[in-house]
């Protein structure tokens, strides 16, 4: 089988297309790599939703009305014509749903970064490949990375506002979700979790929240107050009824990700303070300016491997190849993965 795309129309997620492809000859400064694995997740859904607005379409264009959603995961360079760039190189980043792909690799003091032109514009966080060497964590990185990542920037967010008391997070049975959970606690913040009534039982054995309750129960909450709501699941109707309940004692509101992609509502008139977008690359670029990146990198791997270790509830569900990721990509897609559930996928 030669090379192929995943493709995924930009205004039906649900329509895909399996697009073989003949990779053309390496230009001078261009690197090919060969995909390995990466994982599933709601965040790449978010990607597909918010994709235009915010640029995600942009990373790997594909021709319309089709695009590549974005994963992460590890890729190894099979082919190189750029310096510093050697055949066998392993690198941890932003990935298509493909089995390879070209990138204009120019090695900096952090590792690598795609230059081609298309991206030049874009989040340099995004455009970032890091040396990775195998590890046996290699699975719970590439789906945990990118989520817990986000989990501990917007842990660190948070944690300068020494007032709060109590965290809300919608979609608490998604990763990212989990992940803050697990780090706020560890501070002493208090964390409820809003949840659909089929996932409840089964978070409630993960021990990551003080309290849970249906979405149905989100215009009846009473936390201890100063409190932030942190919305993982993009449905105004429950973030309207969350913020409702909580009155002047909400004083952060932040929007994170869509995992509700079907019950976004129309816009509804909110209480008290108002949402912002937290967009994890901003605070990534304050605390490589704080801490540097390595020291960033130190305390958020130390992070994950706790996370990781406290966590043994969590597991891996193995995919090979273009029908193993067309698979995941549905289950994800239509809300079938279940909370305890981390869905890789392998093409070499």
């Amino acid at each position: 089988m030669s090379d192929w795309d995943l493709l995924i129309d930009r205004k039906d997620l649900r329509r895909t297309q399996l697009h073989e492809f003949e990779a053309p000859p390496l230009a001078p400064g261009e690197a090919r790599l060969a995909v390995e694995r990466f994982s599933m997740t709601a965040n790449n859904i978010t990607y597909g939703l918010i994709g235009d607005a915010f640029g995600y379409w942009k990373f790997f264009p594909a021709p319309e009305p089709f695009g590549r959603i974005p994963v992460w995961g590890f890729a190894t360079v099979t082919a190189s014509a750029a310096q510093d760039v050697p055949v066998g190189l392993r690198l941890f980043g932003y990935l298509p749903m493909s089995s390879a792909f070209t990138a204009r690799l120019v090695k900096g003091r952090d590792g690598y970064v795609d230059a081609s032109p298309h991206r030049a514009e874009l989040p340099p966080t995004y455009n970032a490949y890091a040396e990775a060497p195998a590890d046996a964590l290699d699975d719970h990185r590439a789906l945990l990375r990118p989520l817990f990542m986000t989990s501990f920037l917007l842990d660190d967010f948070l944690a300068e506002d020494t007032g709060l008391k109590t965290l809300v997070l919608s979609s608490a049975s998604s990763k990212t979700a989990m992940g803050l959970a697990w780090l706020a606690r560890r501070r002493g913040v208090k964390v409820v979790g809003l949840t659909s009534p089929g996932n409840r039982d089964r978070l409630e054995g993960f021990r990551l929240y003080d309290a849970l309750a249906p979405y149905a129960e989100a215009a009846s909450l009473s936390v201890e107050t100063p409190a932030a709501y942190v919305d993982f699941a993009g449905d105004r109707t429950v973030t309207a009824a969350a913020h409702a309940a909580l009155g002047e004692g909400l004083t952060r509101s932040l929007i994170v990700g869509g995992t509700h992609w079907e019950a976004r509502g129309a816009e509804a008139a909110l209480a008290g303070v108002q949402p912002v977008l937290f967009f994890a690359p901003d605070q990534i670029r304050k605390r490589a300016k704080d801490w540097g990146m390595a020291e960033l990198d130190r305390r958020f791997i130390e992070a994950l491997r706790a996370f990781v270790a406290a966590n043994p509830w969590l597991k891996l569900v193995q995919h090979a190849g273009p029908e193993g990721l067309k698979t995941a990509y549905e289950t994800v897609l239509e809300g079938r993965a279940t909370p305890d559930e981390g869905h890789i996928i392998r093409l070499a």
